[in-house]
């Protein structure tokens, strides 16, 4: 965790705004734990992980959204969602992940 203190703190400095994204749940098959987290710059940058890279573009996406919005949300990723198979969550389970700007 400390890595990723210091690199938000690296684009903190530029001027980039940063959000949070965190697996809140998973049900059945998941690439990664609840806890797991993705930090995504206003300047497309990224450090961690949510999925393991399955659904981390459109988990970015979501960031980049609630950093122009200033909206958290949820996001729901399942085998039985035709948007995870889009997205590549092909593993099995559901995974659900809160996506929060940071302040």
């Amino acid at each position: 965790m400390h890595a990723f203190l210091d690199q938000i703190d690296t684009w903190l400095a530029r001027g980039e705004q940063v959000a949070m994204a965190t697996v809140v749940r998973t049900m059945g098959s998941s690439p990664q734990t609840i806890g797991a987290k993705l930090f995504v710059a206003s300047g497309g940058g990224m450090i961690g992980s949510v999925s393991g890279g399955c659904i981390e573009a459109a988990v970015a996406e979501a960031c980049q959204e609630a950093i122009s919005t200033r909206q958290s949300c949820l996001l729901r990723f399942g085998v039985a969602d035709e948007t995870a198979w889009e997205v590549g969550l092909a593993c099995g389970g559901t995974i659900e992940v809160f996506v929060e700007p940071l302040p």
